[in-house]
């Protein structure tokens, strides 16, 4: 290991600096949206069984409820433009917007050239439970998603098919993708009741079995139209291992509720992004 400079405790002193600071981003109606939340009606329901993933849509104004009907189980969520699937989920500039794990008030952010909120998280039965003596936090934004390619490398040449990366392929085929189209088009996702961190040693990646049990839920607003996919994580609960058939699995539930007209007055969707795409070039 190199020698420490004379001068390490002072730059391991210096002040750390927020890389976005978020006091000018739009902030979301909360107050209007619960109030919207409360007259709202059921539209659909789509169940995820265990260790398969789902397809969902909520229209702009809508709301979407993941939980946890039968008992603790974490999910993986893709999320879509429902009219344009180039225009998704965003999960590391959402990281770097709203911190390592998704809260009440946070939003899940489109990629490039869209740049804009997708769905508001309004509501988390979880919430209490903040940040635990190992660090950890439930609703991640960090892990990719278990796929078949990394277990294939750590198996060492182990086939396993129901990983969400595959269940979240699987999905897209069933709603009409042909098979490689489906597979490009899934992404990072939103760890739902995954309780996750980083060790304080070796700043590796961890997961613990999620605090979620039966009946608990988080729940979206639909900013734009959107459609869902859930993977119902074959981890079950990810406290023991996941991309294999080990682990207790239980089922996902998601509802759709729509709120009564003129529940949400003076609420417009978010356009795409304002930048105008020259990127310095010239005329």
């Amino acid at each position: 290991m190199t020698r420490s400079p004379a001068d390490a405790v002072q730059r391991r002193a210096i002040e750390p600096v927020i890389c976005y600071p978020t006091e000018t981003l739009p902030q979301p109606d909360l107050a209007l949206y619960r109030a919207a939340r409360d007259g709202a009606t059921p539209v659909s329901r789509t169940l995820v069984p265990p260790r398969e993933a789902r397809a969902f849509r909520a229209r702009a104004g809508q709301f979407f409820r993941i939980s946890c009907p039968e008992g603790p189980q974490v999910g993986d969520l893709n999320l879509f433009n429902a009219e344009n699937p180039d225009e998704r989920f965003y999960s590391g500039k959402t990281r770097a917007l709203h911190g390592t794990h998704l809260r009440v008030g946070a939003r899940m952010w489109s990629g490039f050239p869209s740049l804009r909120p997708m769905a508001t998280m309004i509501a988390d039965t979880l919430d209490w439970y903040g940040t635990d003596p190992h660090g950890g936090r439930v609703h991640d934004v960090i892990g990719t998603r278990c796929d078949p390619y990394t277990h294939w490398v750590l198996s060492g040449g182990g086939m396993y098919h129901h990983c969400c990366h595959s269940n979240l392929t699987r999905a897209l085929i069933d709603e009409g993708f042909v098979p490689d189209r489906a597979e490009a088009l899934v992404h990072d996702v939103l760890n739902v009741f995954m309780c996750t961190g980083f060790t304080a040693d070796t700043g590796q990646y961890f997961m613990k079995a999620s605090p979620a049990r039966q009946g608990d839920h988080v729940e979206f607003f639909a900013e734009i139209d959107v459609m869902g996919v859930l993977s119902a994580c074959p981890g079950g609960d990810c406290g023991s291992e996941h991309s294999s058939d080990a682990a207790a699995c239980h089922p996902l539930l998601v509802e759709v509720f729509a709120p009564a007209d003129g529940a949400l007055k003076g609420w417009i969707p978010p356009e795409p992004n304002g930048y105008d795409r020259s990127h310095g070039r010239a005329g």
